[in-house]
Parts: structure tokens; sequence; C-alpha cells
């Protein structure tokens, strides 16, 4: 269950990481610093990718055969992870708006 329990810290860290840069990212876009800002997108897509690296490795477990339990911080770690995504798809459809002349 320990080994849960951090699955968990790492895809609450990750996403919570991306959808931090993609804010900050979005704020940059505004000031007109479009080439900052599409870097920082860049470091949002790695830190997501982590995330969802985390994410499989539970989903092929569960797949296999091996019971994940459903503990409320997992449940909380996955709508982290949702939410990142949302803000970094809107985020770029923001920057692309803004920033493509």
């Amino acid at each position: 269950m320990e080994e849960l329990y951090l699955k968990a810290m790492e895809l609450i860290t990750y996403a919570g990481n991306a959808r931090s840069l993609a804010m900050e990212a979005l704020q940059l876009c505004r000031e007109g610093k479009c080439d900052e800002s599409e870097e920082l997108m860049k470091e949002c897509e790695e830190s997501l990718i982590v995330a969802h690296k985390v994410q499989t490795s539970l989903l092929v477990k569960e797949a296999q055969g091996e019971k994940i339990e459903i503990f409320l911080l997992m449940v909380h770690a996955q709508d982290h992870l949702m939410n990142a995504i949302t803000v970094k798809d809107l985020a770029a459809e923001m920057i692309h708006i803004y920033c493509t002349k």
C-alpha cells in the first residue's frame, strides 16, 4: 500500500508542476514573451509525460490482475492529472491564438 501512496504523490507532484508551468507560460504569452512561453509549454509536456508513465504503470498492474486499491489520495491524484491536461490543452490553444503572427 505504501507504494501506491508514493505513486499517488508522484502523480500529484508532476501533474501540479505541469499545471503551474502551463499557467506560467500563458502569463508569459500575455506579456508578449512567446519564445519563453513555448519553452515552458515544452517543460509542461515533459512533466505530463512522467505523470502519464506513473499512471500507465498502475493501469498495467491492474490489467495484469493485481488489485489496485482505490483511496482518496489516488482519486485526488487522478483529478490533478486530468486538471493539468485540461489546463495544458487550453493554454496551448490560447498561446497559439496570441503568439501566432
